[in-house]
């Protein structure tokens, strides 16, 4: 099958899945049926993306991430190895009332460090660094720096992704930054 993406041989991509030109699939990989991802996107080995995921363009999803039902990654928006979402809040295996998925939005350019846990039904702002193993269980501002479990705001990063110095001034690129109607960052 010709196709503007690349998928691995051993890899699969249910009919229906809906997947932008110039994206990778590697090794082990399932995309299923419904999932929305946009372009030039790089998914590692072991990867999964719900039939109800939508991904923006530019993303990247490392080794051993399922992107569930319910969760919706912007544009730029980076998943370390093996970070982990949840999309239900009370699961059973055993009830027979299903599922009750509740969303979880990763805004634009937000990173999320390796062995992260974002529990479902937040909010990760633009260009928020989750730091590896933080357990996420509230809202992130655009541009906070988060860590531990549960994961608390320890300061500010940059667009570029370096830490902000006490005058919201990235010391490596220069950028500045006031504070946002939203409790976040933005840019002055």
């Amino acid at each position: 099958m010709d196709t503007e993406y690349f998928v691995h041989p051993t890899s699969f991509v249910d009919e229906g899945a809906n997947i932008g030109a110039g994206t990778k699939i590697w090794h082990f990989s399932h995309v299923q049926s419904g999932a929305i991802i946009g372009k030039d996107c790089v998914f590692g080995q072991n990867t999964n993306v719900g039939s109800e995921a939508v991904i923006g363009d530019r993303c990247k999803v490392q080794n051993n991430v399922s992107v569930y039902d319910g969760v919706v990654l912007e544009d730029d928006v980076f998943c370390g190895p093996s970070c982990v979402f949840t999309n239900d809040f009370t699961p059973r295996a055993h009830s027979d009332q299903g599922w009750t998925i509740s969303k979880t939005l990763v805004k634009h350019g937000a990173s999320i460090g390796a062995n992260a846990t974002i529990v479902c039904g937040n909010t990760i702002g633009s260009f928020a660094t989750i730091g590896s193993g933080a357990v996420v269980t509230h809202d992130v501002p655009a541009h906070a720096l988060m860590v531990g479990v549960p994961a608390r705001q320890i300061g500010w990063v940059c667009e570029c992704g370096h830490k902000l110095d006490e005058n919201l001034v990235c010391p490596t690129c220069g950028r500045t930054y006031e504070s946002a109607e939203d409790g976040g960052l933005q840019q002055k």
